[in-house]
């Protein structure tokens, strides 16, 4: 599978983890960086791995920060993409089986190495059911409308 990762600066230890992780396990890692401690805006950040999701270049995400908050809303302006900031894998499987979420975001400071690899595991690992989620799924991509 295709995935691309990025992180700010509270988040590139743990993004560089699954870097790896992930290329171990033979999948095409794109690394959309940071790379340091240095002090970078997560909302750049989010905004090139929503970008890179959107244009196809990538099939699924992964975007951590120190919370996995902010960088999660970064990723969701863009209306392509369906970021879902996840803690446990139960809740990854879930974004992927309800909401057809294209992006998972970890807080890099709140969750350990384990617990977010068994929750990339279970986001890769889970299809879309489709089905009554679909039509749900759609209005995402659309303005929000009253439903009065």
């Amino acid at each position: 599978m295709r995935i691309a990762l990025a992180a700010d600066h509270a988040g590139y230890a743990l993004k560089d983890e699954l870097v790896r992780w992930l290329g171990e396990q033979g999948h095409d890692v794109t690394d959309l960086g940071t790379n340091s401690a240095d002090r970078v805006d997560y909302p750049e950040f989010g905004a090139k791995l929503a970008r890179f999701v959107a244009a196809g270049n990538a099939e699924r995400g992964i975007a951590v920060c120190g919370s996995g908050i902010g960088i999660s809303i970064a990723v969701n302006r863009e209306p392509k993409c369906r970021c879902a900031r996840v803690d446990d894998p139960l809740s990854a499987a879930l974004a992927r089986e309800h909401n057809d979420a294209n992006v998972l975001a970890l807080g890099g400071r709140l969750i350990g190495t384990d617990m977010a690899k068994g929750c990339v595991s279970a986001f890769l690992g889970t299809d879309f059911a489709g089905g009554r989620h679909q039509r749900r799924v759609d209005q995402l991509s659309h303005e929000l409308q009253d439903s009065d």
